[in-house]
């Protein structure tokens, strides 16, 4: 059987673009928000930690490297922890208590009021990010999420969510990554950095 790679390839470029202007429709105006929620949390020295399972995992890293590297700006570093980094504690704590608990045991250990959780989540079900939000809001520390689908069990759990209208997996995680950066551009910029 004879594969059309053109048309595979034009799908995925088709799809991406449709989703990108659902996404720009629907979250324009929450990402502006949480840029607001991020800035303020850094002017008043917390940190922003984020957290997710698989390619979320590396999006997490990602952009916690952006912000504490630079994004577009040679400044000053900022506090940016990824909950997905640190392999000795995730086996630890995944071991002793269960993978449903990496996150919300690092959270409940680092947190503090003036900080963010930017929780990343395709399906919005992941039982270790449902925790980590629980935790979060027993704590007081404000939430974002970045979620897919229709945001699953986590779509209330946040003080702000960034739902994507797709239930692709890939497009989802691109319009996440997509946002990030769009986040850590915003977040330098109204830090004046």
């Amino acid at each position: 059987m004879k594969i059309n790679t053109n048309k595979i390839i034009q799908n995925h470029f088709f799809q991406h673009l449709e989703v990108i202007k659902k996404t720009y429709s629907n979250l324009f105006f929450q990402i502006n928000k949480a840029a607001d929620l991020m800035a303020l949390s850094i002017k008043k020295k917390g940190t922003i930690f984020w957290c997710g399972n698989g390619g979320s995992a590396s999006d997490s890293m990602h952009l916690s490297a952006e912000l504490i590297g630079r994004f577009k700006k040679n400044r000053k570093p900022l506090k940016s922890i990824s909950l997905s980094s640190n392999a000795s504690t995730l086996t630890c704590i995944s071991n002793d208590f269960g993978y449903e608990n990496i996150f919300s045991r690092q959270f409940d250990a680092l947190a503090k009021k003036e900080d963010i959780l930017v929780a990343i989540s395709t399906s919005g079900n992941s039982k270790n990010i449902v925790n980590v939000l629980n935790i979060a809001k027993k704590k007081r520390v404000k939430t974002i999420s970045f979620l897919g689908n229709k945001g699953g069990k986590c779509k209330n759990k946040a003080n702000l969510s960034l739902t994507i209208p797709s239930t692709s997996t890939a497009r989802i995680q691109e319009m996440h990554i997509f946002i990030g950066h769009i986040l850590c551009d915003l977040i330098e910029r109204k830090l004046n950095l």
